[in-house]
């Protein structure tokens, strides 16, 4: 290399390092600027979980655990899975306490590797948790399409002569490999990632225990928190704060607010009767808890108690733990 190729080398040299070092400090610049950018988390108490609330059985009884996973589809405790099972028609379309009030008195329960039944006057019913060789049904909640693997003939009978109609009703279970609903289709305020099995349509609904004592005050006959079959009950906190929190920590978990729960004919349903009135308290509810003139779109006439969630990271939720509302 004579010195004239040697010179011109060099000057590469130099112009490529000068290169990568501008790269490098922009890089930097950015990553700093990002740092400085981003707002700083801030984490204020607003609560203590009083219940952790688990329905296996879609319009069923309500199972209370002190701790339970909470995970992406809802909660879970052993083989306690949030509404995991449905009873469903023959055609597969879902029935709930809306057609069949008498369901909130069905229990399902689980014990040595098999699920148990109970429900007034009827006896206890036995059957296994897994069912390999039953078929897969294609079935239905609110017209969207999701799949169950039957839990047999001697469960359909359990349900028809239950529910003593003249109809054939049969039990479906969710199972991990199944495909799942998405909530975006049916509301579009929910990520289109968001996945359930057989809730309505969040995987967490979350409510205060002032909330259903603010509307017991306005009732000649209080309701219990049951009859909004939430999944997570706060204590120590106004009525309706929870309306305003729009991500939580509770323990190791982080749940992110995406719409409050507008309230249907399911709510007048006795949990403690399994009657049904069509009244109350969803008249009272409609009497001050309807969404702004600007809402309408996504309300319509629903009122509003409650509030829907996804879960943004898993974890272990117990009875006792404090809630934090988180700001930036």
């Amino acid at each position: 290399m004579d010195v004239t190729e040697a010179a011109s080398a060099l000057a590469q040299n130099k112009k490529a390092a000068l290169l990568i070092g501008a790269a490098g400090a922009a890089l930097l610049g950015f990553g700093l600027g990002y740092k400085y950018m981003r707002k700083p988390e801030k984490a204020a108490r607003v609560g203590v979980v009083s219940q952790l609330l688990i329905h296996p059985l879609k319009s069923g009884k309500a199972v209370p655990v002190s701790v339970a996973e909470c995970l992406k589809l809802g909660l879970k405790s052993g083989n306690l899975e949030d509404r995991h099972w449905l009873v469903v028609d023959e055609e597969g379309n879902m029935v709930t306490a809306r057609q069949e009030s008498r369901l909130v008195l069905v229990s399902l329960t689980f014990e040595g590797g098999c699920g148990v039944l109970n429900g007034p006057d009827m006896e206890e019913l036995k059957f296994p948790f897994h069912q390999p060789n039953n078929p897969i049904v294609n079935c239905r909640v609110f017209s969207m399409d999701v799949q169950g693997r039957d839990c047999g003939d001697n469960v359909s009978h359990w349900f028809t002569s239950f529910l003593g109609a003249e109809k054939t009703f049969r039990l479906v279970h969710f199972e991990p490999q199944m495909k799942p609903r998405r909530p975006a289709e049916m509301e579009p305020l929910f990520p289109k990632s968001e996945e359930v099995a057989y809730p309505d349509i969040a995987p967490v609904m979350l409510l205060s225990e002032a909330s259903v004592k603010d509307l017991s005050s306005k009732l000649e006959k209080e309701v219990t928190v049951e009859r909004f079959r939430p999944s997570i009950v706060i204590s120590d906190c106004e009525p309706f704060d929870e309306d305003s929190w729009e991500e939580i920590q509770i323990g190791s978990v982080r749940l992110q607010r995406v719409m409050s729960c507008g309230r249907c004919v399911l709510t007048t349903v006795d949990p403690e009767t399994g009657t049904i009135t069509r009244k109350e308290p969803l008249d009272t509810l409609k009497s001050y808890r309807m969404c702004k003139p600007s809402e309408k779109h996504i309300y319509k006439a629903a009122p509003l108690f409650g509030q829907l969630l996804t879960v943004k990271k898993t974890g272990i939720l117990q009875v006792g733990d404090e809630v934090y509302k988180i700001t930036r």
